[in-house]
């Protein structure tokens, strides 16, 4: 269990809409205050046992909860440094850095693994509907809680951002090899590339698509995967690639 998880059942957390942020931070010794803010989302100054999160006054009531725990995040691990903080929504990070300490915080306070996961399981499968009623129970963003069933392995798969320059990040569940890497550009044949360029409406579930749309590997071809693809910003589309086929999941 991690030290989030840990703080979360010390104060008797046993349901998700008891994750209250602001008590949390209270707790541990840091006050929360909202304001104005320009160029950032939150910031956090601490002397002693005492911090005060600014959080920007103005960002969604979800940005603001992953802000207050990404804060909380450098408090418990990098109480006493200087840091200049940059928190952007939850995503994959590759080289460790304070930033990503601080993101796996902020997940694990949100989303904590012991509430996280039977629920998960209880969904009845991955698709962005189900993502969606564990971000609405959670309070979390559409991505963020992409992101945790990926990384915490409740189905095989990956869940990849796009922009019209190409692939912006993805994330990778433990159980699928690293061999299975996505494209870079978004391939043609693929549903999300007529939802990023050709105005298409969302995928309303996922879809078989031959692996090769997704992945460069000569073998893809052999293999068939599912697909949803939705657009969660102006420019950036989302997609949900499950790996149904037990022989891709075989490490060779």
């Amino acid at each position: 269990m991690t030290p989030a998880e840990q703080l979360l059942q010390e104060l008797g957390i046993t349901e998700p809409d008891e994750i209250d942020l602001e008590a949390i931070a209270y707790h541990v010794g840091a006050k929360v205050r909202f304001r104005p803010l320009c160029g950032c989302e939150a910031h956090i100054v601490g002397c002693a046992g005492r911090a005060i999160i600014t959080v920007k006054k103005d960002s969604s009531p979800r940005r603001k909860r992953f802000s207050i725990a990404h804060e909380l995040g450098h408090w418990r691990y990098h109480r006493g440094k200087s840091l200049i903080c940059r928190v952007d929504e939850y995503r994959p990070r590759d080289a460790p850095s304070p930033e990503k300490v601080a993101d796996s915080y902020a997940a694990d306070l949100l989303m904590p693994r012991y509430l996280f996961a039977p629920m998960a399981s209880a969904v009845g499968g991955m698709s962005f509907d189900a993502v969606g009623r564990l971000a609405e129970a959670f309070k979390t963003s559409l991505t963020a809680t992409a992101i945790r069933l990926v990384d915490l392995d409740q189905f095989p798969g990956f869940v990849v951002s796009h922009t019209p320059r190409g692939r912006k990040w993805f994330a990778r569940a433990p159980s699928v090899p690293r061999h299975w890497y996505p494209r870079e550009d978004l391939d043609p044949k693929s549903f999300a590339f007529g939802i990023q360029f050709g105005g298409r409406p969302d995928d309303g579930s996922p879809r078989k698509i031959g692996a090769g749309a997704w992945f460069e590997r000569q073998d893809a071809s052999r293999f068939m995967v599912r697909e949803q693809t939705v657009r969660v910003a102006r420019d950036e589309t989302l997609s949900l690639i499950l790996i149904e086929d037990k022989a891709m999941l075989e490490d060779r």
